[in-house]
């Protein structure tokens, strides 16, 4: 397995995807920001998958420290946000709009905010404004991504490199399909 060093191009790409999702919110009428959400997770898919491959080499693998890094990683900066929302929300929203603030927070926390969301409004509606978690939606699915791709990728590559291939570009050709 290669050794991976510091990659000033994924940063660059990183730019790229920030710049993106930032204008498509600043209301410049730019449609990107998917995409540059979609960077994001593809970023991540890379270098989670180098990580997940290199420990596995090196027979240092842990499912547990693997989600324990990942826990200290995202919930300590989590927790802080969902808090000053929560405070800042309490004089700003009126109490419908907060209580389903709070139910939005625990969805978020629970790292199920794309599933509450996507029961309870759609991305576009003019209520979104009124949702300030409503952005933690892909946090969600990177989060819920990084429960099932480990065990998926660790089983498909102590089986043969030729299973993970198969295997994920079936996924792969099933997501398009889906997505069409």
């Amino acid at each position: 397995m290669v050794n991976y060093k510091y990659r000033p191009d994924i940063d660059g790409l990183r730019a790229i995807a920030v710049s993106m999702v930032l204008l498509h919110h600043a209301g410049l009428s730019f449609s990107g920001g998917y995409v540059g959400v979609d960077v994001f997770f593809v970023i991540s898919g890379f270098l989670i998958t180098g990580i997940l491959l290199r420990e596995e080499s090196k027979g240092t693998f842990s499912f547990k420290n693997f989600w324990m890094r990942r826990v200290r990683r995202i919930l300590p900066a989590a927790i802080v946000m969902a808090g000053i929302v929560t405070i800042a929300a309490g004089w700003i929203l009126m109490p419908n709009d907060f209580i389903n603030l709070g139910n939005s927070v625990i969805a978020q926390q629970l790292f199920s905010a794309n599933i509450y969301f996507r029961e309870n409004t759609s991305y576009f509606d003019g209520q979104a404004s009124l949702m300030p978690m409503l952005h933690t939606w892909s946090l969600a699915v990177e989060e819920q991504f990084y429960l099932i791709y480990p065990f998926l990728l660790i089983f498909c590559w102590r089986k043969s490199k030729k299973t993970t291939v198969v295997t994920f570009s079936t996924i792969a050709v099933a997501s398009l399909c889906l997505s069409q």
